[in-house]
């Protein structure tokens, strides 16, 4: 008998709430969210507003105190956060006086874990990898919202991070942006070989990124369910206009009106 490999990240049992002082009343967050991520994957999570996708992902990054359950990363629990997981937020948080090699090594370089000469090979590698060789040199004010967003990506991938976190990354980016960037980050992730898990409020987002689709259920959140998303692995924008892309597209968008429903955001039919 084969023994299934240990997922790369596990989320047993795990709850979270917050305590208002001021109102004097807890928030439960999370109910007892279970989800694994295999090597190599790409799970999108989704769920109504609110319903505690980044209060999730802060919990896998170690940020975010957990009141039950665990998180485990090959297999070790996550107790703080660690070189094994970076971040991706919604916003690029460049270091405005930093060239796109300079920000893009930052994080090697307060680890001092390299020579200068090695980081910089490193950052130019990586700069190479998400499209933007030649622009080594530029300051952030000097790229576009896509490029400062890749630089951003380049960045969290420097350490060599077992588990890449993406809250929302493109969020900020025009309509026609996103779409590109959606296409280079799977190209982007294919070469790096990394896993990742990623937020979004966009369900065509998630189905076109996505191995599988996690949805939240509403607050306090569990997963609603998985869904398997069986599309072709090597995916270009002409697929979101496919039947089976929209028939998933359509079961996703019930299952959140369910959720919303519950929350008196929607009426559902």
């Amino acid at each position: 008998m084969s023994i299934a490999p240990t997922p790369k990240m596990q989320a047993r049992g795990l709850r979270i709430g917050f305590y208002n002082e001021r109102i004097k009343k807890r928030l439960n967050v999370l109910d007892g969210i279970d989800l694994s991520v295999a090597e190599g994957e790409l799970v999108c999570i989704v769920g109504p507003s609110g319903c505690g996708k980044s209060t999730f992902l802060g919990a896998v990054d170690g940020l975010t105190r957990i009141d039950g359950g665990d998180v485990l990363i090959d297999g070790h629990a996550v107790t703080a956060p660690g070189p094994d997981r970076a971040m991706v937020f919604q916003h690029d948080s460049l270091f405005p006086w930093r060239t796109v090699l300079q920000n893009v090594v930052y994080g090697i370089e307060i680890q001092n874990s390299m020579s200068k000469a090695d980081m910089n090979d490193r950052g130019r590698q990586l700069v190479e990898l998400v499209g933007l060789k030649g622009f080594e040199d530029h300051f952030p004010h000097e790229l576009s919202g896509g490029m400062r967003q890749r630089v951003n990506i380049a960045r969290a991938l420097a350490p060599d991070p077992e588990l890449l976190l993406l809250d929302e990354p493109f969020a900020a980016l025009d309509a026609q942006t996103r779409e590109f960037m959606q296409v280079e980050l799977l190209k982007i992730l294919n070469r790096a070989k990394k896993t990742a898990l990623f937020i979004t409020h966009q369900i065509d987002e998630a189905i076109f990124l996505s191995n599988r689709v996690a949805v939240f259920s509403a607050r306090p959140a569990k997963v609603k369910e998985i869904v398997e998303i069986d599309l072709p692995k090597e995916r270009s924008l002409a697929l979101k206009h496919e039947p089976r892309f929209r028939d998933l597209q359509a079961y996703i968008w019930r299952l959140i009106e369910e959720e919303s429903a519950r929350t008196g955001l929607v009426t559902a039919s």
